[in-house]
């Protein structure tokens, strides 16, 4: 048999035990990244659990939708320099190049000179 919990009395106890639980109003959206995907969470309900300092968000209901991340590939500008210097091609050349091996230096500069 399961006994039923008093709303009243369990708020009692968190506060005996030094925590806190308070609702967000007006949360329109929440937005979680990842470096392969983003999840957005439309309308939902945010509470906020704080214990020993610590903040914890509880995040529930509203439409859920997921998709994946753009992935937008910082070249430093110097090795975009380098690379177009040993190679003798342009600047965008050399971006490319090195967009299409992923950064590496090395892989660049052969991609270009084949």
């Amino acid at each position: 048999m399961q006994r039923r919990f008093n709303p009243r009395e369990a708020k009692r106890m968190m506060q005996r035990m030094g925590m806190s639980m308070d609702a967000m109003s007006d949360v329109q959206q929440v937005v979680i990244k990842t470096d392969s995907k983003e999840i957005t969470i439309e309308q939902p309900e945010v509470a906020i659990l704080e214990m020993q300092g610590q903040k914890i968000f509880q995040i529930t209901g509203g439409k859920i939708s997921e998709k994946t991340a753009e992935r937008k590939s910082t070249v430093p500008e110097e090795d975009v320099r380098l690379v177009a210097d040993q190679t003798g091609k342009s600047l965008e050349e050399a971006r490319k190049a090195l967009e299409e091996s992923e950064g590496d230096l090395a892989k660049a500069i052969l991609l270009l000179q084949s």
